[in-house]
């Protein structure tokens, strides 16, 4: 799946998975909810030094390493914008994405 694309859940798994957590959704009620809460997300966006920028109605977030940009990605609110910047950082431009999380809202 594209990292531009990701949402919901499939994006909380996969910042997880950037993060080295086990993660079984569906199985676990705990799961965390870095692409909508700011306690979770916030500190990912500090430590990774993630810069948020209002382009064109939307957010855009660019990871900076060295100077140098290594991921940007574009969401409807910064933490969206900011979680797939830091997974296209770790991963490139796609991921796999276990199936059970590719719902509707994924693929519309």
């Amino acid at each position: 799946m594209k990292v531009s694309e990701l949402q919901g859940a499939a994006l909380d798994w996969a910042v997880a998975t950037c993060e080295y957590l086990p993660v079984r959704y569906g199985f676990d009620d705990n799961c965390p909810e870095y692409s909508t809460n700011w306690a979770q997300g916030g500190p990912i966006i500090e430590r990774e030094g993630i810069e948020l920028n209002r382009y064109a109605g939307e957010w855009m977030a660019t990871l900076v390493t060295g100077g140098v940009s290594i991921s940007e990605e574009q969401g409807s609110t910064q933490l969206i914008a900011a979680m797939r910047s830091y997974v296209a950082s770790q991963f490139g431009d796609e991921i796999d994405v276990p199936d059970e999380l590719c719902t509707e809202e994924q693929t519309s």
